[in-house]
């Protein structure tokens, strides 16, 4: 994720379209086609050929999601289990310090990129370790799997047909019922080897969601409650609402460990108490500006489209925004508090506020010269409203040549500025969707050879 979100940092693009002809940008090498292909980073795992000792005794396997082990005099402990697709390396690399399955497994949260490796690992002798919320977690996973199968395939560049499960998904697909789980409420402990792992609830990605604090070690593991972004409060591919003030509660008491080793699932560990400290300040501090701020707005009449455009972190709070975004935030914030219904009554009913675009394209003389209003709106940098407009005219006429190749450009466009993984994940969708299209209608008009 870190290696795709930096190549984004780095690219611009020159402005190459001409009005009154809708032609298509190129983009540069390293984003073209379908080169930048967001599945590979839930592939990805290091050339990792001996495992990262973190502090003694503490190891990691690094993937898309990292696997953690902890050695003691009897037996190890395994937190987190990464991607299907990762667990048998990540065990063979962790195996060298550990042969032994684990005496334990601890999930931090019910996600597969946390999940996926469970049975990779187990034991005849091992338990697994989860929040009492897990099981519940995962039914709705379940319950929802035909729509996360598409969304995820979406976000993550997977080429798959509708209904085939994605690795995270396969992950989730998992009968956990029939493993040897121990479920806990608010706090369970554990001794092993002369080490004790205090597991506590502390919702925020999920809300079944666990830290883990070795006080020998002055080691904590965190999950996904911090990573050098700035939070996903709110996730593209759907979620149910994800507290704001859960997270702050929950990073206070990882403040209150004062941790020497913050060590989380994703990225790298943070070493040294002062690090952790003033990471964890910035995160909780980040979070409650934008709760607060998104609030006041409320209270003050503002609609979620402006909070979404005025809200920003100021400078001394400032994170990257390369998994969550403080705009996607916001609007999790205020919908999470107060549902969908903006106060319009035309959005009252099951008519959906596209429904007049072809009436209004027709008026506007049809959908080429709305192609190319939104070809003019692309040379003024103004991306989304081209995208907007050439999706009214495709509206109107689906197959329109000028209006797809507009929505190509605009996706393109955006992709090559994204600083964001999940924001570029759907928009290289769009680009595959759009690009697709375009070839079936070449497919339509080439002479037959018969």
């Amino acid at each position: 994720m870190v290696r795709y979100v930096a190549l984004l940092l780095f690219l611009t693009f020159p402005a190459l379209l001409a009005i009154g002809q809708v032609q298509e940008y190129t983009l540069p090498p390293q984003l073209g086609g379908d080169t930048a292909d967001p599945s590979l980073f839930l592939q990805q795992d290091s050339a990792q050929s001996a495992p990262q000792e973190i502090v003694p005794g503490i190891f990691k396997a690094t993937g898309f999601g990292n696997t953690l082990l902890v050695k003691t005099e009897a037996g190890s402990v395994v937190i987190d289990t990464s991607m299907p697709s990762s667990a048998q390396a990540h065990r063979d690399v962790l195996s060298q310090v550990s042969p032994d399955a684990p005496k334990y497994i601890i999930v931090t949260h019910g996600h597969g990129d946390h999940t996926g490796g469970i049975r990779t690992w187990l034991g005849p002798d091992t338990k697994v370790i989860a929040q009492r919320n897990f099981e519940e977690f995962r039914a709705y996973q379940d319950m929802l799997r035909g729509f996360f199968n598409r969304r995820n395939a979406a976000q993550f560049g997977l080429d798959l047909p509708a209904g085939t499960p994605t690795p995270e998904a396969q992950a989730d697909a998992r009968p956990e019922k029939k493993l040897p789980l121990v479920l806990f409420d608010k706090d369970y402990d554990l001794t092993l080897g002369g080490l004790t792992f205090k597991l506590q609830h502390m919702p925020g990605e999920t809300y079944d969601a666990l830290t883990v604090w070795i006080p020998e070690k002055k080691a904590v593991f965190t999950g996904d409650l911090l990573y050098t972004s700035f939070p996903n409060i709110y996730t593209l591919r759907g979620t149910r609402p994800r507290w704001a003030l859960d997270y702050v509660q929950s990073l206070e008491k990882v403040m209150a460990l004062k941790a020497d080793v913050l060590i989380p699932s994703h990225g790298d560990p943070i070493i040294g108490a002062d690090n952790v400290a003033a990471m964890l300040k910035k995160h909780r501090d980040a979070i409650r500006y934008v709760h607060d701020a998104t609030v006041a707005g409320m209270n003050e009449g503002k609609d979620v489209f402006t909070l979404m455009r005025e809200i920003e972190l100021p400078p001394e709070l400032a994170l990257p925004e390369s998994y969550g975004k403080v705009a996607w935030s916001v609007r999790g914030i205020y919908e999470g508090y107060v549902g969908w219904f903006d106060g319009n009554p035309a959005h009252m009913y099951g008519v959906p506020p596209n429904a007049g675009y072809p009436e209004l394209v027709e008026l506007a003389g049809g959908a080429d010269p709305v192609a190319v209003s939104a070809q003019r709106l692309l040379l003024q940098g103004k991306d989304v409203k081209a995208l907007q407009l050439a999706d009214a005219a495709l509206m109107a006429d689906p197959d329109n040549e000028g209006a797809l190749r507009v929505r190509l450009t605009a996706l393109q466009s955006l992709r090559a500025k994204s600083q964001n993984f999940n924001e570029a994940g759907w928009l290289h969708a769009g680009i595959r969707a759009t690009r697709k299209r375009m070839q079936e209608l070449e497919m339509d008009e080439a002479p037959s050879t018969q």
